[in-house]
């Protein structure tokens, strides 16, 4: 059977279709009005209920925000807060580009030149040349030829290299023709677009008389661009002393140097901003720099919305008096020195004086003296006291002693015969003088070099034979040098300065220089690491950070912000007897007798060691080593019983032996028993 299929009937289709539709448009016309009205709702509420809080936000958004100019930095005292660095006002023009096109800034340039007293004199034919292309641009034009104008379109020159072209094309008859006024215009051009296109150019830093600054901040309305604005310059009531180590400040026209850029954005400075660059004013950049004002910038004006500030002030542990003192006493016995035999080659000695409690420097000074058309000359070498390094000689036989102590290769109270050593294929290696039987006490004592060659011998695990084959084992330069580290000798010592030096590490191990080394005469160390290695002994095998920050004020508060604390950076591996036992042979030292008598004062009671090396240099500086010299070191602390104080002197290339003459300057000895001697005077007048 067929199925019955169903008629189609347009009628009822269209019908349902329409009722589709409607049914929709009724839904979309509920949603319109739904969300007209929300729109309406929403409108009420912004415009009506909400009105003052968005026209604030309007009015917000119209505000820019920004800093002043870099604020004056914190001040720096010594420990008794006497001021070692200050600001002063400086009166300063500037000038900053205001939307002005190349033709009104030289119309500017040309105003205010007439005004401005500047170094015209510093104007260069280049300046002069692109000043005379600018000014003159039809006539420049034409110095270009047509194929190289087709050149540029067809992108075979580049427009700075078309540029360049006119400027060389100038010819001297058209630089000649360019006035006075022209030059002086063309140099205030050249400081007016210098530098950063953003930043502001500092045309008038020093010697801005009054009518200058009266004159451009008058007219700060037709001067576009130009103002004037009182800012600081470091000053020195001490004026050069102690000075290096302060360290410098970026100047206005500079900013951030370009090799410190990237380090001083990423701690959020800007580019114009003067920050420290050198030593203490670096180190310490963080808590001297000032806060600046901040600004808003309206449609009535500008307006100070928070007052910036000084930065905080740097507490030193240096006592400034002492510190001039030690520089006076350096001066003065560089210039005798250099009057006496044989110091061809002595050009400079260093001075430290520490706090041994604390590992505070009191005193650090190095002097450098040469010879020039009218007399000697001093220069300032302080640096060199963290960044130059000498062989030291034997003020580190403390050291190799408590080496021995360690590893049994050196009994208390063993007593040795002061005999020269002589290894296979070695020189004979002898002390300064035959000194007989010897214990470890009189080996520090009369400083005897054979008496540190048979311990040294014996760490190695040799039993001496007079000419006879000598192994080293293979760490025993590395048993001797962790020792020395932990004294502080060929390590840093971690001063709060920038760029201290680690000294030379010797990279040949052999028995020969096994021997040189227990006794100062291979690796080298800096000064300031003899500092280190005697307030060590003085306080019982502690290593004691030193440092030169001692505290921070607040310089808004006067509140307490930092303090230094005292840092122990590690103990000396070793016994107390044994270290008692070379603070104890460190006495006898400056006893009768000792090789140190006479340094400092017995009333003080010291204890210390004296060192003699011998030193090579370059002479001539050809790149050979080709002069022998002698260098001489001590390094002291006092009283004995209770250690407050240190002393280190060393004066490298002390004797050269020019001809028969035997004679040493005694320059060393001297300039500790002055320095000793001024310490405890102004320690006496300052309790009083």
């Amino acid at each position: 059977m067929k199925k019955k299929q169903k008629r189609y009937n347009p009628s009822k289709t269209f019908k349902t279709t329409k009722a589709i539709i409607e049914k929709r448009y009724n839904i979309l016309s509920i949603l319109i009005i739904l969300l007209l009205l929300f729109l309406f709702i929403r409108l009420y509420y912004i415009q009506i209920v909400k009105q003052e809080y968005y026209t604030q936000k309007v009015m917000d958004s119209k505000v820019t925000t920004y800093e002043g100019s870099t604020a004056a930095r914190g001040r720096i005292y010594d420990r008794f807060g006497r001021l070692l660095v200050d600001n002063e006002p400086v009166k300063t023009i500037y000038y900053k580009k205001n939307n002005l096109n190349t033709k009104e800034e030289i119309k500017l340039a040309y105003q205010v030149s007439y005004k401005l007293q500047l170094d015209y004199e510093k104007v260069t034919e280049k300046m002069l040349r692109e000043f005379w292309v600018l000014n003159h641009v039809d006539q420049a034009e034409k110095k270009i030829k047509k194929e190289e104008w087709q050149a540029l379109e067809e992108r075979k020159m580049k427009t700075a290299e078309i540029e360049a072209l006119k400027r060389e094309r100038v010819t001297i008859e058209e630089l000649q023709s360019l006035t006075e006024e022209d030059r002086k215009a063309c140099y205030l051009y050249h400081l007016m677009n210098k530098g950063y296109a953003y930043s502001e150019k500092m045309i008038k830093t020093t010697d801005v008389t009054d009518e200058e600054y009266a004159y451009i901040a008058s007219n700060v309305g037709n001067l576009r661009g130009f103002n004037v604005r009182l800012t600081w310059n470091r000053t020195y009531p001490y004026g050069n002393v102690f000075k290096s180590i302060l360290g410098n400040v970026s100047t206005y026209d500079t900013g951030i140097p370009a090799d410190m850029k990237e380090e001083y954005l990423k701690k959020g400075y800007t580019l114009d901003d003067r920050v420290g660059i050198s030593y203490l004013e670096y180190e310490y950049d963080a808590i001297l720099k000032g806060k600046k004002d901040v600004y808003q910038k309206t449609n009535e004006g500008d307006i100070l919305i928070e007052k910036g500030n000084r930065g905080n002030d740097l507490y030193l542990t240096i006592d400034i008096e002492l510190q001039k003192k030690v520089e006076e006493i350096l001066i003065d016995e560089l210039k005798k020195a250099k009057k006496e035999a044989n110091t061809d080659y002595y050009d400079h000695s260093f001075v430290i004086v520490t706090d041994t409690k604390t590992g505070g420097i009191l005193a650090m000074a190095g002097k450098m003296i040469t010879e020039g058309k009218d007399g000697y000359e001093i220069y300032d070498y302080t640096p060199g006291v963290f960044t130059s390094s000498l062989t030291v000689g034997s003020v580190i036989k403390g050291a190799s002693h408590i080496v021995g102590y360690n590893t049994g290769a050196l009994k208390i109270g063993e007593r040795r015969m002061d005999t020269c050593v002589k290894l296979a294929a070695t020189p004979l290696k002898c002390s300064w003088k035959s000194l007989g039987s010897l214990n470890d006490l009189t080996a520090l004592k009369y400083s005897s070099n054979t008496y540190q060659f048979y311990t040294a011998m014996k760490v190695a695990g040799y039993q001496y034979v007079y000419n006879g084959s000598f192994k080293l084992g293979e760490d025993t330069f590395s048993t001797y040098r962790n020792t020395f580290k932990e004294f502080g000798l060929g390590t840093l010592t971690e001063i709060d300065l920038p760029n201290e030096k680690n000294g030379i590490i010797g990279k040949n191990d052999t028995p020969g220089l096994l021997l040189d080394f227990s006794i100062g005469q291979y690796d080298t160390y800096t000064p300031l690491q003899l500092a280190q290695y005697i307030t060590t002994i003085a306080n019982n095998g502690e290593r004691l950070q030193l440092h030169l920050m001692d505290k921070v004020i607040s310089s808004t508060s006067d509140e307490m912000l930092q303090t230094y604390e005292r840092k122990v950076l590690n103990t000396v591996t070793t016994e107390e007897q044994y270290m008692k036992r070379i603070q104890e042979g460190f006495k006898q030292v400056l006893e009768p007798g000792g090789t140190g008598y006479n340094y400092i004062k017995a009333k003080y009671k010291p204890a210390g060691k004296t060192g003699t090396s011998q030193s090579f240099i370059d002479s001539n500086n050809d790149g050979k080593v080709d002069k022998e010299t002698l260098t001489h070191t001590f390094a002291a602390y006092a009283p004995y019983d209770e250690p407050k104080v240190s002393f280190v002197i060393a004066s490298p290339n002390v004797f050269y032996q020019k001809g028969r003459s035997e004679y040493t300057t005694a320059v060393n000895r001297r300039l500790t028993q002055r320095v000793s001697d001024a310490y405890f005077e102004i320690e006496k007048q300052e309790e009083t």
